[in-house]
């Protein structure tokens, strides 16, 4: 468990009625182990996850971990802004069979610093899976501090955390206060090079949807000494590390693959899809990258 360096945040598949797709969840699963992913994250923020019913994440962790259980780790993404309800999902994605849970920063209800360690500490006890800490405080509201994850690595279970604050020297006190083997994952596909130069261990990606292999041969790069090399190939991927954000994820994402081929249908209200330019803006970017083939 967590020898995964490439875990991605996989879109939840949706048909014409908007009703999720399994059997395409299942498809796409197994197409990210192929292309580099090593862990998938199941009803994260990409996924669509405020939108989905307790139901519906169970099957997904279900599909998904019946797909890819045997040559990836599947986490579950379970987090709420509500205790109980979080921890009675957790406590039945845990018989689904997978591998870990992750947990998101409870948003819009603003805890503070004590209000957000009980509110992981209770889940992660009642749990009987390892968990990753979920920090995106531009979707949350709610910043969880280095000195909070610090205290809750104490948990024998708590032993990884999502970093998506955006600021490298919180990621730099955050490897400075965590034990050496609480893993560190890059939120952000633009800051993974740098998270790993100030002790992170890997990323959960989106943009591994469409460049699974280079960003792995960029981690691998980067642990194998050759820095020159993963800069490289981070400069190749940034246009598209910004690109996909150009709207609210996962809306310029779900676009690209609708574009490539990989049809993961439309969005579920309060989200909508692209705007003609912004539509136009990716199938560019996509054409101008070597990701889709000039009609």
């Amino acid at each position: 468990m967590l020898n995964a360096r490439l875990l991605t945040a996989m879109v939840t598949p949706y048909d014409d009625e908007l009703q999720v797709d399994y059997q395409k969840a299942r498809e796409l699963a197994s197409y990210l182990v192929r292309t580099g992913t090593e862990g998938i994250v199941v009803c994260g923020t990409t996924g669509e996850s405020p939108t989905l019913t307790p139901e519906e994440k169970l099957r997904l962790f279900t599909a998904v971990k019946e797909e890819v259980g045997e040559r990836a780790e599947v986490w579950a993404g379970t987090g709420s802004n509500f205790t109980r309800a979080t921890i009675e999902l957790t406590q039945a994605a845990s018989r689904t069979g997978v591998d870990g849970i992750m947990l998101v920063t409870p948003y819009y209800n603003k805890p503070s610093q004590d209000g957000l360690y009980e509110h992981f500490r209770k889940i992660a006890e009642a749990a009987d899976l390892p968990v990753m800490l979920y920090n995106v405080p531009g979707r949350t509201g709610a910043n969880l501090l280095p000195e909070t994850v610090q205290r809750l690595s104490q948990v024998e279970n708590i032993v990884a955390i999502k970093e998506a604050s955006g600021n490298l020297d919180q990621v730099s006190q955050l490897r400075i206060l965590l034990p050496d083997d609480f893993v560190i994952y890059s939120g952000d596909d633009s800051l993974t090079l740098p998270m790993l130069a100030v002790g992170a261990s890997g990323v959960v990606s989106i943009v591994s949807h469409i460049a699974g292999p280079e960003i792995r041969a960029m981690m691998e790069s980067f642990f194998a000494g050759d820095v020159v090399r993963a800069a490289e190939l981070h400069a190749k991927l940034f246009p598209l590390f910004k690109g996909l954000f150009i709207t609210t994820n996962p809306v310029p994402l779900k676009e690209a693959l609708n574009m490539m081929g990989t049809r993961v249908g439309g969005f579920r209200l309060p989200l909508t899809g692209a705007t003609d330019e912004e539509k136009l803006y990716i199938r560019q970017m996509l054409q101008q990258l070597g990701y889709l083939i000039k009609e």
